[in-house]
This record gives C-alpha cells, structure tokens and sequence, in this order.
C-alpha cells in the first residue's frame, strides 16, 4: 500500500489542523493505521493508531485528548484532528500502515512521506 500525507502547514498555538493520509489499494481496511512524528533533532514518536474498523483508538500521553483519529475506508483515509495545539507539537507528521495492531512501535510495514506541522508561539 502506498500512503500521502497532506494538511501540514503553519498554525498558530491553540490552533487545529487537521492531517489526511489517503492509500492507495483496494485493501485499505485491513490495515491498521498509525501517526507517528518527528521534531527536529529528536527520535521519532508514536502519536496513535486506529483499529481496521476504526471503532478503537490509542494515543500517546502527549496528545490524548487534544488529539482524534479517524478514517474513512470508503475513500482510503485516515485523518488525524488536531485541537488546541502547542509549539512542541510541532514535527513531521506520519501515517504508517500495517497489518498488526502496533502501539508505540515504529515497525510499521508501509509509511507516507510525512508532512510539516510547525506551531507557532
């Protein structure tokens, strides 16, 4: 499966923005879902992952409640809402893709190419 990542841009904190990954395939819903990021000079972090479904959900810590999850598999999606955002959520945001419900690992098999969020103060 192929992923795109788009939606990344410049905000302002406090701000939302919302990122889409669209695959390509025919098998999207039998993947589960991940976001992952990476700020500058650091490792890169898991943020959450979807279930096949999408009827489950986990973050990490770092966004639980500022951060929702949701895909689409009708038109290949997944989505990552973001709310009330912080300078140091600004990263790389990734989707990865894999058959394995994988929490805070990044050995996903298939990733997209990441897009820039920057949050400004």
């Amino acid at each position: 499966v192929q992923l795109q990542a788009s939606g990344g841009g410049l905000v302002q904190a406090g701000g939302s923005l919302r990122l889409s990954c669209a695959a390509s395939g025919r098998t999207f819903s039998s993947y589960v879902m991940g976001w992952f990021r990476q700020a500058p000079g650091k490792e890169r972090e898991f943020v959450g992952v979807i279930t096949r479904s999408g009827g489950g959900t986990y973050y990490a810590d770092s966004v639980k409640g500022r951060f929702t999850i949701s895909r689409d598999n009708a038109v290949n999606t997944v989505y990552l809402q973001m709310n009330s955002l912080k300078p140091e959520d600004t990263a790389v945001y990734y989707c990865a893709a894999d058959r394995r419900y994988l929490i805070g690992e990044a050995s996903y098999d298939y990733w997209g190419q990441g897009t820039l969020v920057t949050v400004s103060s």
